[in-house]
């Protein structure tokens, strides 16, 4: 397998930013994207817009798929299945299904082609900057010859063994954020209404045994009131119910899975499909009847660090 070509689909927040870095690494892309207006944003790139997944297929040896769902991703594959041979090599760098990455990884391996899982973790602010967690999962032969690849746009990468295991790692992290940023809410609202300034909050929390990467990234951006953390309430919902599906499948009792599943549901009814994940403290704002806001804190997260080289996690 020699890797010379490279397209990318789906330039979303995430994936727009995973395919910058490759192109400022002078890598060509050819680029798709069913919303053809997020081509602007790669004008004057060093990119190829194709028409279609079949053109996509036919022009690269090594595709990225970066993509909302489950269900874009087995609609994307399926189309791309009937053109794809043993010089292709597919790379799944979304949140899924640990069942649905393993069945349409045997039917890509079935036509000779390879496959490597490798979702994303760290925020959208990473991605950016080329600084994102990348978790790894697919023949070890695999994940070795494309690394330069994903060093390109992450920093620190763990090789997961079998497919389906990065996926599974991806929705527990996921599902121990939420959870993280419920329990923040609660504290943030305890310290409200003792009249604690809730910078003074942060502060204290981020030099504790209580700190996490959530509260020194997404509790900056609920003080500064605008939430913006580049990920939306539907995203978080799909989330977490494809954790909840993870602990069915052994029976396992979720005491917190169960408050979170219909905390974030409710959030999803009163804030909408696209408001953001932080958003859901706002219920714990109303409820109480405060605000939650400090002075100095941002608007946007960024990654002020430069582009780490990519390293192998051991």
């Amino acid at each position: 397998m020699i890797i010379n070509k490279i397209g990318f689909i789906g330039l979303g927040n995430v994936g727009e930013k995973l395919a910058m870095n490759l192109i400022n690494n002078k890598k060509k892309l050819y680029i798709y994207d069913k919303n053809k207006e997020t081509y602007l944003k790669f004008k004057k790139k060093n990119v190829v817009n194709c028409s279609n997944l079949k053109d996509l297929a036919k022009f690269c040896n090594v595709i990225i798929t970066c993509l909302p769902s489950p269900k874009s991703i087995r609609n994307v594959i399926e189309e791309l299945e009937p053109c794809l041979n043993k010089s292709h090599l597919w790379i799944e760098m979304s949140t899924t299904d640990k069942e649905e990455m393993i069945n349409l990884s045997k039917k890509i391996i079935k036509r000779g082609s390879h496959v490597l899982e490798a979702p994303i973790t760290g925020g959208e602010h990473r991605a950016k900057s080329g600084n994102i967690s990348i978790l790894a999962a697919g023949e070890r032969k695999t994940f070795d010859k494309v690394f330069p690849i994903l060093s390109k746009m992450g920093h620190q990468i763990l090789y997961c063994g079998k497919i389906g295991n990065a996926s599974t790692l991806k929705i527990l992290t996921n599902y121990l954020a939420s959870l993280n940023l419920l329990g923040l809410g609660e504290a943030l609202a305890v310290a409200r209404k003792h009249k604690i300034d809730l910078g003074l909050t942060y502060k204290a929390i981020k030099i504790s045994s209580g700190n996490s990467f959530v509260n020194e990234t997404e509790t900056q951006v609920i003080l500064s009131g605008s939430y913006d953390v580049g990920f939306t309430m539907d995203l978080a919902n799909k989330d977490i119910n494809l954790f909840n599906n993870l602990a069915n499948e052994y029976k396992i009792s979720l005491d917190l899975g169960k408050v979170l599943k219909n905390k974030f549901k409710k959030g999803l009814e009163i804030l909408g499909n696209r408001s953001y994940s932080t958003s859901i403290i706002k219920l714990i704002e109303n409820e109480n009847r405060i605000k939650m806001r400090a002075k100095n804190f941002p608007n946007q997260l960024i990654d002020d660090n430069i582009k780490k080289k990519g390293i192998e996690i051991k």
